[in-house]
């Protein structure tokens, strides 16, 4: 069965996914992808450590890892081992550059139908048909070998994360909606209280508000 949480702030939302996952996380093997966030000019940055310090503090054993300079023989036999794949944060575009040169594209598709994975904003953003929408969100020039902007395609929507951030406020409503709006494609506005739980082809949008 196919299970996705794809957030914007897994940290903020990790606590109300946890009983969703069909299994006790303590001890579990989780791949911590953090290749969106390699080329943002701050090695640690403090969202960051904030989900991987919540996936620690539900059991998880936390291990980092990167897709830069693997290939897909490699990503095969290395994901393999864990029983969660998460994937960080960070530029959505350099991600899927990454992404398509080490051939992490379809390993990712076929590992989704047997272990369950996390997204946190870019690596939610990117499980969807194209990730052109978020282009005012993230440098699109700094993925410089990018061949194109298919997404994953394991979901057939786009996720547009922290919605409602003050942070993202100027670039959603002075410059982002009337560019996102032509994309031919059914579009998730994620706050960071909220997730999409994905099973299957059915799926449904969370929110944990108080």
């Amino acid at each position: 069965m196919k299970k996705l949480f794809l957030t914007s702030s897994a940290s903020s939302v990790i606590s109300d996914i946890v009983p969703k996952l069909g299994f006790n996380p303590e001890g579990k093997k989780l791949v911590f992808i953090k290749t969106a966030a390699e080329n943002l000019g701050d090695s640690n940055p403090a969202w960051l450590e904030e989900d991987r310090q919540a996936l620690l503090d539900q059991g998880f054993v936390v291990t980092d890892y990167t897709l830069t300079g693997k290939n897909e023989e490699q990503l095969r036999s290395d994901l393999n081992a864990y029983d969660v794949i998460f994937v960080s944060g960070g530029n959505t575009f350099y991600l899927l550059q990454e992404a398509q040169k080490s051939g992490f594209i379809p390993v990712v598709q076929e590992l989704v139908k047997e272990k369950v994975y996390i997204g946190s904003s870019a690596g939610s953003v990117i499980c969807g048909p194209e990730i052109g929408l978020v282009s005012n969100l993230d440098d699109a020039k700094i993925a410089t070998d990018i061949k194109g902007y298919k997404g994953f395609t394991i979901v057939d929507f786009c996720i547009l994360p922290h919605w409602g951030s003050g942070y993202f406020k100027k670039l959603y409503l002075e410059d982002e909606m009337e560019h996102a709006y032509t994309l031919d494609h059914k579009i998730i506005l994620l706050n960071d209280n909220q997730y999409v739980e994905v099973k299957d082809e059915w799926y449904k949008i969370v929110d944990i508000a108080k």
